[in-house]
């Protein structure tokens, strides 16, 4: 990625893999350096911080590895799971909390972080 022309891309939508997840090291304005996962759907993708709102750990269950499983993304440490489509937990010990959502766009195959 050339961060001189093009800070907000954050890879390309097609080196993604359709209903899966994965994780990137992203500059955040307002977290400083975080791990963020990125959900594609078809042509849409979602974003989240990599932090379980539980126990604040990491979701994933190797770096950058993370379960799916019926429409829900499972936190490997506590097995918390959040729907896909807006991040709210729905089973397990942070139900009622929702993983934070960073703010993306996919603009001509590109995914960018919305500034």
């Amino acid at each position: 990625m050339d961060t001189a022309t093009s800070p907000s891309r954050l890879c390309r939508l097609e080196d993604m893999p359709n209903g899966e997840a994965m994780a990137l090291d992203v500059m955040l304005p307002t977290y400083g350096e975080e791990s963020v996962i990125l959900l594609r759907q078809g042509e849409h993708v979602s974003a989240w911080l990599n932090i379980c709102p539980h126990a604040g750990r990491r979701l994933d269950w190797a770096p950058g590895k993370f379960l799916i499983s019926r429409g829900m993304l499972v936190c490997a440490a506590h097995g918390a799971s959040f729907n896909i489509d807006n991040g709210e937990c729905i089973g397990g010990p942070c139900r009622g909390e929702s993983l934070r959502a960073v703010s993306v766009r996919v603009e001509n195959g590109d995914v960018l972080l919305n500034d």
